[in-house]
């Protein structure tokens, strides 16, 4: 039996669904499928019990052996996925979560997400009907979105009547999608960052140096902290250990109001890093 490990606590989130989601969490996007399992272990010691994988990322089996091999009760463990682009329809989709769980080896996921809405292909309603049904044979505990626009938000949520408890989207200091704010608060969806550090392009910002010097923390810990502060979920991503760990040490800092007001004056209508939601056809 693997040592026992004692999680640290981060703020739990409220969804919609009555659920709860720790604030900060471990992405595992590009990271090796040889070295996933190894890293996931450096999170959950770290205190990390958000584990954010996806079916697209190729290593859901290393988060599965992390899962049983990390000390820590499944219990303790909040594991979210993502369906493939190339799954949308519903027995394609069926089968691809099959085949997730049987990967994690666990009998119950606590959330997965279409990962993106691919509107060319126009099935991810489909999509979103097969997660409810999952959802309601009890197999996922909160189902939500990724990449979601509000054209497509309001239509599954129309022809539906379910609404996503999340919407994992692209959102850093030079990317803030604040003009996604106030429809994501009004329908209760909790907004969760990915490339919160801006794939790493942001770690040598001067704005950011300099408020890091001031509280005597990193910039990763800087803006890993403002995500906190503005109520976002937030899943910084590393393979090193000691990144991993200082990633999550951001519980004995705040950032002042000055502060904030300098991170949100970074924002750059043209700091999308990733694919657009509107026009990404990739299948996968």
């Amino acid at each position: 039996m693997p040592e026992q490990i004692t999680l640290n606590r981060p703020e739990q989130i409220r969804l919609n669904d009555g659920s709860a989601i720790p604030q900060i969490g471990l992405g595992v996007w590009q990271v090796d499928p040889a070295i996933t399992a190894k890293v996931v272990r450096w999170g959950i010691e770290a205190g990390y019990s958000l584990i954010d994988t996806a079916e697209g990322y190729q290593n859901e089996e290393g988060v599965g052996q992390a899962i049983r091999s990390a000390g820590v009760p499944r219990s303790e463990l909040f594991i979210t996925s993502k369906l493939r682009n190339g799954a949308h329809q519903r027995d394609a989709a069926l089968r691809a979560f099959d085949e997730t769980m049987s990967k994690l080896g666990i009998e119950q996921i606590d959330l997965f997400l279409i990962h993106w809405p691919v509107p060319s292909q126009d099935r991810y309603v489909e999509a979103w009907k097969t997660l409810v049904e999952l959802r309601q044979s009890g197999r996922i505990k909160s189902i939500g979105v990724s990449n979601f626009n509000q054209d497509h938000l309001e239509r599954i949520i129309g022809e539906t009547g379910v609404t996503p408890t999340v919407n994992q989207i692209e959102l850093h200091p030079r990317f803030q999608q604040r003009d996604k704010r106030e429809f994501h608060d009004r329908h209760n969806i909790r907004i969760e960052s990915w490339s919160p550090l801006g794939s790493g392009r942001l770690l040598g910002d001067p704005t950011l140096e300099s408020i890091a010097r001031k509280h005597g923390k990193s910039v990763a810990q800087t803006i890993v902290r403002g995500h906190l502060q503005e109520g976002l979920i937030v899943i910084p991503k590393s393979i090193h250990q000691d990144r991993i760990a200082t990633n999550f040490d951001v519980f004995d800092f705040e950032l002042e109001a000055n502060d904030l007001e300098l991170i949100r004056g970074m924002d750059s209508p043209d700091g999308r890093t990733g694919p657009n939601p509107a026009t990404a056809a990739f299948l996968f």
